[in-house]
């Protein structure tokens, strides 16, 4: 106890000391800590998201608009990530050694290269390395693959697009209703119903009828808003920048690799007689792993899938190297017209990336304990 008490006085003096002499030596030049110069006109533009930030608006709306970057391509990383990460988990483990060696030899190569050289590579490599606006690569006619971005169709809203959203909502509450209904059901009675997949047939049933509702009685909720080659530039649909591409590229394909390899040991933790068990019982294969392996899997996949999707958002600040407007990339330009280091990289980015990394902790932990055995 003497030694605990001891250890934690030692780094609570050494941490003041620290604080201190900081404090002094920013008196010193006038510059005491304060988040006032926020509040002053940034001076530099953010081209992504178009016009969501101009050199007109406060470094407030700057900060915001990398946040909204580094969340955007966090939470697209994460969901793509993970769902690629467990298929080649689940294929590094099929019978059939084509898959498997294939899949062994994907994770071995990614994770052996460099998150940093990957992503410049796949930028420098392949999204710039694309054809440009009169030879762009063309899919239909709604998709533009070109040096300048991935250009697909989008939607324009109209009179109905209000009523669509409300329609939405109540598709999300009843397919969330309908999902706890059947969890429920499936603790009683000891037989687990595909819930996933009724929750989505409810959700989308809604929502088209819905749609189809709307769209007799006037314009549809979105018009399609296709892209269009018009002199030396795409207009209109949606684009998505070879930067923000390179990024949640980069991080899906190298992130991917460790959520197989923690998907594989989660499956290869159940026992075989399990799947025996379930076999004898006349289970196809996809029922075993969907009913038996992987209900018992996720308790050890989840603890270590936090960790890897907490890497992945503190992953995503390397997006500085490739020019994408993240959080760091904006929280730079700030400090150098600024000179508010302090402010900026301890107050402001160091604060928002512990406050990402705690949400996504209390989301894995949540799941954790929902998947956890309970005890009678």
């Amino acid at each position: 106890m003497f030694a605990q008490i001891a250890t934690v006085l030692i780094f609570l003096l050494i941490a003041g000391w620290l604080v201190s002499n900081m404090l002094q030596a920013l008196e010193r030049l006038g510059l005491m800590p304060s988040l006032s110069f926020m509040d002053l006109t940034s001076q530099f533009d953010i081209g992504q998201p178009k016009g969501m930030h101009g050199r007109d608006d406060p470094y407030w709306n700057a900060f915001r608009t990398g946040l909204y970057n580094t969340a955007r391509v966090s939470l697209f990383g994460i969901v793509l990530a993970t769902i690629w990460g467990t298929a080649l988990g689940i294929a590094g483990l099929s019978s059939n050694l084509l898959v498997a060696r294939i899949s062994r030899y994907y994770i071995d190569l990614l994770r052996g290269i460099p998150l940093l050289i990957l992503m410049i590579f796949v930028h420098k490599g392949i999204f710039i390395k694309f054809p440009g606006i009169n030879d762009a690569i063309m899919l239909g006619d709604s998709t533009f693959i070109t040096n300048r971005g991935i250009y697909f169709v989008g939607g324009t809203p109209t009179e109905s697009t209000d009523d669509y959203l409300r329609i939405l909502l109540i598709a999300v509450l009843a397919a969330a209703l309908l999902a706890a209904l059947l969890v429920r059901r499936g603790k009683q009675t000891g037989r687990l119903p595909m819930t996933t997949l009724w929750t989505l047939v409810v959700f989308f049933a809604i929502s088209a009828v819905g749609w189809l509702l709307l769209s007799n009685q006037s314009n549809p909720p979105w018009l399609p808003d296709l892209p269009y080659v018009k002199g030396l530039n795409i207009k209109g649909g949606i684009r998505l920048t070879p930067e923000f591409s390179a990024v949640l590229f980069s991080l899906v394909i190298y992130t991917a690799s460790f959520v197989a390899e923690t998907v594989r040991a989660g499956i290869m933790s159940v026992s075989k007689g399990q799947r025996e068990a379930a076999r004898s019982l006349g289970l196809s294969g996809l029922d075993t792993l969907r009913l038996v392996i992987m209900p018992q899997a996720m308790r050890v996949i989840v603890p270590p899938l936090t960790s890897i999707w907490l890497s992945l958002t503190k992953n995503s600040s390397l997006a500085l190297a490739v020019g994408y407007p993240d959080l760091v990339a904006v929280a730079g330009t700030i400090q150098m017209q600024s000179g508010r280091a302090v402010e900026v990289w301890t107050g402001l980015v160091m604060v928002t990336y512990v406050s990402l990394s705690l949400l996504t902790s209390l989301f894995g932990n949540w799941y954790n304990r929902k998947m956890a055995i309970v005890e009678r």
